[in-house]
């Protein structure tokens, strides 16, 4: 089988599906298990408040038509469905609210959006809990890997880091089938050559599709998986050879970092998360904000203006006009004026702030005028290593307030504890689960190494506490389920 490009050297994609092959549970080390399970228990509470939004519940509605009956787990219906379809829907659950985790180095990711894939076939394949473990760390590992390796980022050139998604999950999903390292990089070529996302999805005026296309790439890692593991084929030189994403998307890239040091130092530990349910480039503002309001003790009525100094990025991307008059949850938590303006009358930022009344709040919507965005070619020169924003605030009683911050809260550099962790996760599943199912969500994951099937995990998933407007959306969805079993029989 060639593993070879037109030049005769190997291609990166046999090396990276050779190392991710062989990975076991024993080389990792304690801090990237650690890190995992954090990620995974955060990952899981954004899921489950995923649940309850509206986008899911359509995206579950149609998959409830689409979907076959399979071994995985759905999260909040618990609907057994193949692993595809299982993975798309846990998958969005996990990014609609914006809340998991966040990596930017040269691009932007959410690695946590690839979780659902090592799920879903680890259900499949009856895996473990140590298996699982792999495939989140895989995921990270990859995933950033990408996010590090083309000059400029593949976002700053107008395409989204789903693209790279599209790459990286398939390496998860043929891991945890337990594919070969020549299936898996088949895997990588069909996923990868057919899943390229236009950054559309997050300019101007924002959709659903927002949240939408990483899951998409996610569920196409997991078809890429299951396809190679039956025999199909994919272009081996999909990434580094002729018409591959390097070729077309042009230089500069620096392919070795997708190798150099594999199994030295994990990925995954460094890793953020986060503390706002918002587009990670607000976090640092939202945190000046808060400090220089809740320490100053200001008001809204008190402020004339806020002026945030921050990337071209965030000045371009999150406060074009259509960011001054958000009225979608999409357009408003990549908006930096509306995020600043709910920080400044609500004296936080949680998934509160993002619903309809909200966002509409007329409060909250005086104040977005009030929101001056800076582009600091000074900050630029700093970023990525500092996420550096730099926040002047005037009163209309004449004082002035200045704060300079360079990472938020989240970030590897100052982190959320595990107790903030296990905060955070039991706020978003207040309303699905109870507190004796959100203790054993908890206690499984804690001890995951020690799980005997990731199915014992997933079987804890499904909402035994009946919010409103998720059972009424149920209910249709079943009725709809059984009247066209009548109609096949």
């Amino acid at each position: 089988m060639p593993t070879t490009s037109s030049t005769g050297k190997e291609t990166i994609t046999a090396a990276m599906s050779r190392w991710a092959a062989g990975l076991r549970f024993e080389q990792l080390s304690s801090e990237a298990v650690h890190q995992a399970k954090r990620l995974l228990l955060d990952s899981l509470g954004c899921a489950l408040g995923g649940y309850l939004q509206h986008d899911v519940q359509i995206a579950l509605a149609v998959l409830d038509e689409i979907a076959g009956d399979g071994p995985a787990i759905v999260i909040g219906s618990g609907r057994r469905v193949d692993p595809a379809s299982a993975t798309l829907a846990n998958a969005l659950m996990i990014r609609c609210m914006d809340y998991n985790d966040i990596y930017w180095k040269q691009d932007p990711c959410h690695p946590s959006d690839i979780f659902p894939a090592a799920l879903a076939c680890c259900e499949r394949a009856r895996r473990n809990g140590k298996e699982l473990i792999v495939g989140l760390v895989l995921g990270h590992e990859f995933e950033m890997r990408l996010c590090e390796a083309a000059f400029p980022g593949i976002r700053e050139r107008g395409w989204h880091h789903a693209t790279l998604t599209a790459f990286a999950a398939p390496i998860v999903a043929g891991r945890a089938l337990h594919l070969t390292w020549e299936q898996i990089q088949h895997a990588i070529g069909i996923s990868g050559s057919r899943h390229c996302t236009l950054g559309a999805v997050t300019a101007g005026k924002l959709t659903m599709m927002k949240n939408t296309v990483d899951p998409m790439a996610t569920q196409s890692g997991v078809l890429a998986a299951l396809l190679a593991e039956k025999g199909y084929t994919g272009p081996e030189h999909v990434l580094d050879g002729k018409e591959g994403l390097t070729q077309v998307f042009k230089p500069d890239w620096k392919l070795n970092l997708l190798t150099d040091g594999l199994g030295e130092t994990w990925r995954i530990t460094q890793c953020g998360m986060k503390a706002f349910p918002t587009e990670a480039l607000t976090h640092t503002a939202i945190s000046a904000v808060l400090d220089l309001v809740k320490s100053n003790d200001l008001h809204p009525d008190d402020v004339e203006k806020i002026q945030i100094r921050s990337l071209a990025r965030a000045a371009d991307i999150l406060s074009d006009p259509s960011k001054y008059d958000p009225r979608s949850k999409e357009t408003a938590d990549h908006s930096l004026p509306y995020v600043i303006a709910a920080a400044l009358v609500d004296r936080q930022v949680t998934p509160a702030q993002f619903t309809m009344a909200k966002i509409m709040d007329p409060q909250i919507r005086e104040q977005l005028q009030k929101v001056e965005v800076v582009a600091d070619p000074e900050i630029e020169k700093v970023f990525p290593a500092l996420q550096r924003v730099i926040v002047h605030m005037d009163t209309r009683d004449g004082r002035s307030f200045n704060k300079q911050l360079d990472y938020p809260k989240g970030d590897p550099r100052n982190p959320l504890t595990d107790s903030d962790v296990e905060e955070k996760f039991a706020a978003l599943a207040d309303g699905v689960l109870s507190s004796a199912a959100q203790k054993r969500v908890r206690d499984v994951v804690w001890n995951l190494e020690h799980v005997g099937s990731v199915a014992e995990l997933m079987a804890l998933m499904e909402a035994d506490v009946r919010h409103p407007r998720a059972a009424k959306a149920m209910s249709k969805r079943r009725m709809k389920r059984g009247k066209r079993s009548k109609v096949h029989v």
